[in-house]
């Protein structure tokens, strides 16, 4: 409920309330004086105050103590409902909160909660269809999308080692040959900036391939469970780059669509990472939370404003909300320009059928 609703409830409560006692005063005293009561209630004083200021004070505490109570009570019941909400949309559709109906709140409280429950099991049941096609991909002239993805990315990954990635590692070898000759050429400043300039280039250059090639690895864990895989993953990583990597990772164990499509969603972020964030520090966990498993990734680098990204139109970005959106789960992406990023990937686990 808005606080202008709250409001409107409070104040349209509160006046009813106080019209309601100030006629039943008036009503009570016009029956035991017949004659000139009004004038009675406006003449006759105690400790010298007119009757009628403490009919109408009266009346305001009457009004105030009922208002009071319907208002805490219709907030009770309204936040009760928000929270439920709040947890449908995060995908908590197992939380205690759910079980917390109590027969003694009425009929309109109990058709709220019927309506609620309702839609947590209609929830459930698409969230069940959703995970359950994630493990049943569909087939292309008899071969699955990920398959035709895979191989393709395999080609290209083959391509780009044997061919751009040598020839950059070549160059950059070369470059560092020419430079060393250059120093001791001391009379030629500007040829030895513009040498490093090129070799700083060419580092770079590598290190968008190698961002690139990760990117291009293959989709599934290929037999692995989740956690051997992202940790194999950021072991091979600490080798190849200049980057403190840290991870907590359970060993949760989930459907196989689910399972890869989270780790897809890790090589992802950590190739965007690479890539764009220019950062010293990258921390991977995964957890099981409750009825839920948490995918983050966070690192230290650049940042970016997720607004202006999602308008431009990230293909990362969406392409991680899609996937996590695949087996029905949420992606919450926070950023800030100069204080790194957070990618929370929330999946609910749902409780197997009877």
């Amino acid at each position: 409920m808005s606080k202008l609703a709250r409001s409107f409830v409070f104040i349209s409560t509160g006046l009813l309330t106080l019209l309601f006692s100030v006629a039943l005063f008036f009503a009570y005293f016009y029956s035991i004086q017949q004659d000139q009561w009004l004038l009675s209630l406006a003449t006759v004083r105690f400790f010298y105050v007119p009757l009628i200021a403490y009919i109408i004070v009266a009346a305001l505490i009457v009004a105030t103590v009922v208002t009071s109570i319907f208002y805490l009570v219709l907030r009770q019941q309204v936040s009760h409902t928000e929270s439920q909400l709040q947890y449908l949309v995060s995908g908590q559709y197992e939380s205690p909160v759910f079980k917390q109906i109590n027969a003694d709140n009425g009929n309109f409280s109990m058709t709220i909660e019927q309506t609620v429950e309702q839609l947590r099991q209609k929830m459930i049941r698409l969230q069940r269809d959703i995970q359950s096609y994630s493990d049943r991909p569909p087939v292309i002239a008899g071969e699955t999308k990920e398959e035709i993805l895979a191989q393709e990315r395999h080609r290209l990954a083959r391509e780009l080692h044997d061919s751009v990635s040598q020839q950059l590692f070549a160059a950059t070898m070369m470059l560092s040959a020419l430079s060393e000759v250059a120093q001791k050429q001391a009379d030629n400043p500007q040829l030895l900036q513009s040498l490093t300039t090129v070799e700083r280039v060419l580092n770079d250059a590598q290190s968008e391939m190698r961002a690139l090639l990760l990117h291009l690895r293959p989709v599934t864990l290929e037999g692995k469970s989740l956690r051997d895989g992202i940790i194999q993953l950021l072991n091979e990583l600490k080798t190849k780059i200049a980057v403190e990597i840290t991870w907590d990772i359970d060993n949760v164990t989930l459907p196989s669509g689910i399972e890869d499509n989270l780790f897809r969603i890790v090589q992802e972020l950590l190739s965007n990472t690479l890539r764009h964030a220019k950062a010293q520090e990258i921390e991977v966990y995964l957890k099981k939370i409750g009825q839920s498993v948490l995918l983050k990734v966070m690192d230290d680098g650049q940042g970016f404003d997720p607004k202006v990204a999602q308008k431009a139109g990230s293909y990362g970005l969406n392409n991680i909300t899609e996937r996590a959106q695949s087996v029905g789960g949420t992606a919450k992406i926070i950023s800030l320009p100069n204080q790194g990023t957070s990618v929370e990937i929330r999946v609910p686990l749902l409780k197997e059928r009877n």
